[in-house]
């Protein structure tokens, strides 16, 4: 399952449970945030029997404190982002 069949995932999404930080240095872009942001990647939890949105934030935090973002940042400067379609690409399970 990925996260987007669960999910929703944009920007400008003022609505989110929470939201990725999508441009900064390498150590910030990935790290989740519960303050609203136009330019952060808003993820709003659609299956709330599937899962949790507190626990989808720590998942992330988890995430980003693996480095996992520093892999698939772009970006040749000290700005580096992350792109909506590789949030949408995590898988949550195995299969």
């Amino acid at each position: 399952m990925k996260l987007s069949d669960v999910t929703t995932i944009k920007t400008h999404f003022k609505d989110a449970d929470f939201w990725l930080i999508r441009r900064g240095s390498m150590h910030k872009v990935g790290q989740p945030v519960r303050e609203y942001n136009p330019e952060h990647i808003g993820i709003k939890i659609e299956r709330n029997d599937l899962l949790l949105p507190d626990y989808l934030y720590y998942w992330f935090m988890h995430i980003h404190s693996t480095k996992v973002w520093e892999q698939l940042a772009n970006g040749t400067l000290k700005l580096v982002n992350i792109k909506v379609s590789d949030v949408r690409s995590i898988r949550m399970s195995p299969k």
